[in-house]
């Protein structure tokens, strides 16, 4: 069946077919952190959206070229770098590892490139993007020094968020909203410099100042993808303002059509909340990671819902995605046992072969990335398979053939394989401790440091390759 994906702009389901004229590569852009703090569980739910995409993309044979931005300067940068007594760049890069140290925990595939707003380059571009729509007359310098946006030159201006101009009002509490703009929505493509900014300042033809958080995001794409892009994704509080303005001094400078499919995730809840630090139920990848629950379980977790579908993030949650894994881990291994045998003889297996290109994996994927049908469908198959593995009717050659078809949807789930968590020395002795009990059929001994890692909160399985430590989830 054909891609077809929901775009924001028409809110409609749509065939995709790429700019390019070879049907082959595709321009993507996807709105990255803002390095002041450790990015919540909120913001890996959109990374982890994006990464199924490309990775999906990648596996019906397009070839992505993805480009996600670094924000380190806007008022939350600033303010965190004042607040700690140290220089901007200082103060955002150790959170620029911690992002990236993040996505490799997450699986999350490393976009081309990842400009950072301060780049000297990207300063330059921003700031002839400035120029070009101030002489069109789409933009102007106020009485604050600020250089503005006229949205009321631009007509297309609304068109993603669906809503009318007229709806705009101040709300008396920023300084933007004064009598300086034009208009109530005018947003600010450059930021004059005030004494808030300390040394954080470049010099333009409007005096010294900093971009507006928009036009980064123009500057940095236009520059790396051109001047039209395929798919920009984001979240769905990114709509408006902020994709909107992209959209209006994007097209403003280039009179092209910026973006071809708009795509957007709804919010993560917790607890069916908003998150949020005031409730306490606010959690960075490393809070759940506390709790003792890996990467590749939060990503199953944050990835197994349809991206437009509000998920709720839960501990309950948290379990079943680790039992899901388990799951899978445990097929694995029975396929691959199976597929070590040797047949003596070469019955027909009396199970479908996946292996057919448009499987129902790939086709509940091509459905807007309908997520649950997919899983529904690696869940049908591993029923079917165990089954068949039961009853003596699945041979090894049909055993590697699954196990073929499990490596080509991995590459998309990117969920295999268990991962090693560091133990406290205390529960690493206990471990050690049963291992040598075991090996003296001390079984007694062997279940009560059982006992006592389950309960300091860990779990022992015992398989072929010696015991597995994990932490028991939960809060």
């Amino acid at each position: 069946m054909p891609l077809r994906l929901f775009n924001t702009y028409s809110r409609t389901l749509e065939e995709f077919h790429p700019l390019d004229p070879a049907g082959s590569e595709v321009k993507m852009y996807t709105c990255g952190p803002t390095v002041y703090a450790h990015a919540h569980i909120g913001n890996f739910r959109a990374y982890l959206f994006e990464d199924l995409l490309q990775r999906h993309l990648e596996s019906r044979g397009f070839q992505v070229r993805r480009v996600m931005n670094i924000t380190d300067v806007d008022d939350k940068t600033i303010q965190g770098s004042r607040s700690a007594g140290i220089p901007l760049a200082e103060f955002t890069s150790s959170f620029k590892q911690a992002f990236f140290a993040d996505l490799d925990t997450l699986r999350i595939k490393r976009a081309d490139h990842f400009p950072e707003a301060t780049e000297p380059g990207q300063i330059a571009a921003m700031i002839e993007m400035i120029k070009t729509l101030v002489e069109r007359g789409l933009a102007y310098q106020a009485e604050d020094k600020s250089v503005y946006f006229r949205i009321n030159k631009f007509p297309g201006y609304g068109q993603l968020a669906h809503f009318d101009l007229s709806e705009l009002r101040s709300t008396g509490r920023v300084k933007s909203d004064e009598y300086d703009k034009e208009h109530v929505g005018d947003f600010a493509l450059w930021k004059a410099w005030d004494e808030e900014d300390g040394a954080v300042r470049w010099e333009s033809p409007w005096g010294p100042g900093r971009p507006g958080w928009h036009i980064e995001c123009s500057a940095m794409a236009t520059q790396l993808l051109g001047d039209q892009l395929d798919i920009h994704c984001g979240g769905v509080d990114n709509i408006f303002p902020h994709h909107e303005a992209e959209i209006a001094q994007t097209e403003g400078c280039t009179g092209r059509k910026f973006v071809r499919y708009w795509l957007h995730c709804a919010h993560l809840m917790v607890d069916g909340q908003k998150m949020s630090k005031s409730l306490g139920n606010f959690y960075t990848l490393r809070d759940v990671l506390a709790k003792g629950y890996s990467g590749r379980e939060v990503r199953y977790a944050l990835m197994r819902v349809h991206y437009r579908a509000q998920l709720n993030f839960t501990w309950e949650g948290m379990e079943e995605s680790r039992k899901a894994l388990r799951r899978i881990d445990a097929w694995v291994a029975r396929l691959r046992e199976k597929a070590e045998e040797e047949n003596a003889q070469r019955p027909t297996p009396n199970v479908q072969r996946p292996t057919e290109e448009g499987s129902g994996f790939e086709d509940a994927l091509d459905d807007d990335l309908n997520i649950s049908g997919a899983l529904g469908v690696l869940f049908e198959t591993i029923s079917e398979t165990n089954l068949a593995l039961d009853l003596g009717k699945l041979d090894s050659d049909a055993a590697r053939l699954r196990l073929q078809w499990w490596e080509r949807i991995d590459r998309v789930l990117a969920v295999s394989g268990e991962e090693t968590v560091a133990l406290p020395a205390e529960i690493t002795a206990l471990a050690e401790a049963r291992t040598q009990a075991r090996l003296a059929k001390e079984w007694r001994k062997s279940d009560e440091l059982r006992d006592e890692l389950a309960a300091k909160g860990w779990e022992v399985r015992d398989t072929k390759d010696g015991q597995k430590i994990t932490r028991r989830g939960g809060v």
